[in-house]
């Protein structure tokens, strides 16, 4: 008889200088199912949970569901929300029964009002419940701020290795492989982790796919891979950090599961830090002015300018509504332009009141913080409304269906503006396809985001530029104020 192995997932990537609480509600805005429809709702997608699904049909496996949630990036995750949410996987233990062994998809970053260590909270419940001899296997982002609480209740985390992240069903792969060798009795896993005093390096965890190309996570990771094969290495996972969480694990790690010896996986994981600290400071990707990004929108070509507002970004907690980008645009009369996206219910709101076609004057965008940018006084055209979902076409996500919530597309003058009710960072073309926007044949695309991006829009873009707009998720980890962060600590302190 096959194994019956528990399955979760609950992920949320913590900015704790976000002023927007996560509650259920904004779970539910992204992904939030339980019991057998996650399996419904993710069964061939490129997620984890969809690759637990084809690990499990190939083992034998009874997978026993709890719950799939996944929240855009924001501030502390509400008590009751982590209640809740917690509590589906550690009751479900004990619904279940017996289990031979728990797979979970986590993301390693996640605050709660009252845990500074969500994870490692779960982790350590979840031990409690199953004993020392059940294994418990993670995936986990490459942005974790992995602590040692998560290391010493999981037997193995695996990171993803690739920065945008495309390969969350290899790494779901590969901790069911894991797990399926524990279970023959094949290997013993154990963890550790080891940090350094940084709070960035190796290049924020950005991959360049192309060995010719190659930065310093891209360097870091072939070394870690290579460890990999060593006798008795069973996994390594190089974690580049989330650095705007307030919490005292903050920045890179090293997690290694090693077979039956905890020395020896603390050993590779000191040796591998060592090599990442030496990365702090490498920066492969050049950042520019407004100004800079709008003389160069100016100029046309054959493909799409791609202006990525990299300090408003959804994906790191940022609120989506700052309007310095769209404003800079606006003064410079482009045409033939789109930006994804405004986050603004009230617009959509007083657009669809106005209805398509109709000629509209409101205050765009600005609301949250307006110190990030003021609300813009903009008169346009409601070209479009819509219900705002999509499915994703990929690289990431491919066959996930996202929703935008009531959505608006605003014309004003040359530039058609994507203004959402849910926040959300551009990983995807079907972003703007879905709201009738062909971004291949547009001249300049705007959007929010840092990274993920590049997979689906760097095919399409003649040049990308990463254009500070000055929202809240500054690489500049100075400006911010942290009381619980370890010190002292690269760059916040003198060395």
């Amino acid at each position: 008889m096959g194994a019956r192995i528990l399955v979760g997932q609950v992920k949320h990537e913590t900015n704790t200088f976000s002023r927007l609480p996560t509650d259920l509600d904004s779970y539910a805005r992204r992904l939030l199912v339980y019991g057998d429809d996650m399996f419904q709702r993710l069964a061939g997608t490129r997620t984890e949970i969809g690759g637990f699904l084809q690990a499990a049909r190939r083992n034998g496996w009874t997978l026993v569901p709890t719950v799939a949630a996944d929240a855009t990036p924001s501030g502390k995750v509400t008590a009751a929300a982590w209640t809740e949410l917690s509590g589906t996987i550690v009751d479900g233990l004990e619904r279940a029964g017996k289990v031979d062994g728990v797979l979970l998809a986590l993301h390693g970053a996640m605050v709660t009002e009252d845990q500074d260590d969500g994870e490692g909270d779960l982790l350590a419940r979840i031990r409690a419940r199953v004993g020392p001899d059940v294994p418990v296997i993670a995936t986990l982002d490459l942005h974790a701020n992995v602590t040692d609480a998560m290391a010493s209740n999981a037997n193995a985390l695996i990171a993803y290795r690739t920065y945008p992240h495309v390969d969350h069903v290899e790494r779901a792969e590969q901790a069911a492989a894991l797990m399926q060798r524990t279970l023959a009795g094949e290997v013993r896993p154990v963890s550790a982790v080891a940090r350094r005093a940084t709070l960035d390096a190796v290049d924020h965890g950005r991959t360049h796919g192309d060995p010719k190309d190659a930065g310093p996570m891209d360097r870091i990771l072939a070394e870690a891979a290579r460890i990999e094969g060593e006798p008795g290495v069973l996994a390594v996972s190089v974690h580049a950090g989330f650095g705007w969480a307030d919490i005292r694990d903050a920045g890179p790690s090293v997690a290694v599961a090693a077979d039956g010896d905890r020395d020896r996986a603390r050993s590779v994981a000191e040796t591998l830090i060592d090599a990442v600290q030496k990365t702090q400071g490498q920066d492969t990707v050049e950042r520019h002015s407004l100004a800079e990004a709008i003389a160069e929108a100016r100029r046309r070509g054959d493909k799409p300018l791609v202006l990525a507002d990299f300090t408003d970004n959804p994906g790191g907690g940022g609120y989506g509504d700052a309007t310095r980008l769209l404003g800079a645009m606006i003064d410079a009369g482009l045409v033939d332009a789109a930006l994804h996206a405004i986050n603004d219910p009230d617009a959509v709101r007083a657009g669809q009141a106005a209805g398509t076609g109709a000629e509209v004057t409101l205050d765009l965008g600005g609301k949250i913080d307006p110190a990030y940018g003021a609300p813009l006084r903009v008169t346009g055209r409601v070209a479009r409304l819509t219900d705002g979902s999509f499915v994703c076409d990929g690289p990431m996500h491919k066959g996930v269906r996202l929703s935008h919530g009531p959505t608006m597309v605003l014309a004003i003058g040359g530039i058609d503006v994507i203004v959402t009710s849910n926040r959300m960072q551009t990983t995807d073309l079907q972003a703007f396809l879905s709201q009738g926007i062909d971004p291949r044949r547009k001249s300049v695309l705007a959007l929010k985001s840092s990274q993920h991006f590049r997979a689906a829009f760097a095919p399409i873009a003649r040049k990308i530029m990463l254009a500070d707009g000055g929202a809240l998720c500054s690489p500049d980890y100075r400006r911010f104020a942290y009381r619980k962060l370890r010190r002292p600590i690269w760059p916040l302190d003198p060395a």
